[in-house]
């Protein structure tokens, strides 16, 4: 089994262009981890059951699997992405002739959607995202005579400015950024390209930190990477996500902020600014509209919001 999971991990990498974090997610969902107490991964599933033969797993035994994660109260997004994972192992199974019938309904095509009875209706969550004013304090925070601080005003800048996933702000290199057009060469998800734009604000902090202050941030510099750490290496993710989260702390911010939510943040603030639908989810690199649609719920929440508290007649007792 452990072989066979090998070649599955080889197969994501290799022919579906898995990213690092995609590979990470599918191993933890399917193989599980002990790091925390008892596991909850498929394959320790099947372990507690002596189950050696994937041919052996049969559809009562998802839902099962299901009724045990359950049971351990692994929340609903949780459970639905452990379902997603099984359900791309079976078909990689299926697709090497390892099992001859799936235990779970396969779209040949893998589009994204894809539901079946046993995945469990998932409650709705709007999009954390932060206000004008909260955003505009949050990118006035770092200390921009500090080689650090040009760097991370310009990260926290970009974000907001572009839409970017911190995958594709991670990977992206000197060569990606066009100051003339304004543009960026992004790569998401699938290893698709796609351009996004930068506002002048943004421009004028990326200018500064790359002319003022990366050079300063390492004498060692000798990675392409457009955001580096002291050491002149590639500024990894988790030092981004740490990085946005220490800054949204010294803002006093009680909602959750990370990357994601300057993502979140640009959406809105789009939409409501009258840009099209079909220009945000182009921008933010989405290939289903209906991804891209949940900021219309935002945008009609916060209308509703500046209406009740605006207008002189509209106020609830």
């Amino acid at each position: 089994m452990r072989e066979i999971f090998q070649r599955y991990l080889n197969h994501l990498k290799a022919e579906q262009n898995a990213s690092r974090y995609t590979l990470r997610n599918y191993s933890t969902d399917l193989r599980g981890t002990y790091k925390r107490g008892e596991g909850s991964g498929f394959f320790q599933f099947l372990a507690a059951r002596h189950v050696s033969d994937f041919r052996e797993v049969d559809r009562q035994m998802i839902r099962d699997y299901l009724a045990w994660l359950m049971e351990k109260r692994v929340q609903k997004a949780s459970v639905a992405r452990k379902l997603s994972a099984i359900r791309s192992f079976c078909r990689f199974l299926l697709a090497e002739g390892l099992i001859e019938k799936s235990p779970l309904p396969i779209n040949a095509a893998g589009r994204k959607g894809e539901r079946s009875s046993l995945s469990p209706k998932l409650d709705k969550r709007l999009p954390v995202f932060l206000s004008q004013v909260e955003i505009e304090k949050l990118l006035d925070t770092p200390d921009t005579t500090r080689p650090e601080g040009k760097r991370d005003r310009a990260l926290l800048e970009l974000l907001y400015a572009s839409g970017l996933r911190i995958s594709e702000l991670w990977r992206l290199n000197l060569a990606d950024v066009n100051f003339d057009s304004r543009e960026i060469r992004a790569l998401g998800k699938g290893a698709k390209q796609r351009v996004v734009l930068m506002g002048l604000p943004a421009v004028a902090a990326l200018q500064d930190y790359l002319d003022n202050g990366r050079q300063r941030l390492s004498a060692l510099n000798r990675d392409s990477a457009v955001f580096i750490n002291d050491q002149g290496k590639r500024l990894s993710v988790r030092g981004m996500q740490k990085m946005v989260r220490h800054y949204a702390r010294a803002c006093g911010f009680e909602k959750s902020v990370h990357p994601h939510t300057l993502r979140h943040t640009f959406a809105t603030h789009m939409l409501d600014g009258g840009a099209d639908l079909r220009v945000v989810q182009e921008l933010l690199g989405h290939a289903d509209l209906s991804s891209t649609q949940i900021y219309t719920h935002v945008t009609k929440q916060q209308a509703r919001k500046v209406y009740l508290k605006s207008h002189p007649l509209a106020a609830e007792d």
